[in-house]
């Protein structure tokens, strides 16, 4: 067995698409409308499918703003280095929520942005 993907639903699919492409450096992999669901998916990765897991995009046609609830945590990218991509993140409009530094009781380097719809992003130091 293998994870193979997170589904976020979102508010506006083309804000979102451009976020985890232009600011995270992801792919669009697929991207396929369910016109008679009114819905559309999008998976977005830094691998194909079939060699990692990916993030699923769910936009539901009639809904333009979600209620992220208080059970949701957080998506994790490791990254080689986190300060050159948060200060990546922010040139290219992104949001840092919290900056690079050690986790409360622990020393491993993490760093928080937000995407367009509020969903949270780890980066963790490599």
């Amino acid at each position: 067995m293998r994870l193979l993907h997170t589904m976020l639903r979102v508010g506006n699919l083309e804000l979102s698409i451009q976020f985890y492409i232009e600011v995270l450096g992801m792919r669009l992999l697929r991207r396929t409308d369910f016109a008679e669901g009114r819905f559309t998916l999008a998976f977005l990765g830094y691998e194909d499918e079939a060699s990692g897991t990916v993030l699923e995009l769910t936009h539901n046609w009639d809904t333009e703003k979600y209620d992220l609830g208080n059970a949701y945590g957080h998506i994790a990218i490791e990254t080689d280095d986190i300060y050159v991509r948060c200060n990546d993140v922010r040139v290219k409009g992104g949001k840092v929520v919290r900056e690079p530094g050690p986790m409360k009781h622990g020393s491993t380097i993490i760093a928080f942005v937000e995407d367009p719809d509020g969903y949270k992003i780890e980066f963790i130091q490599k």
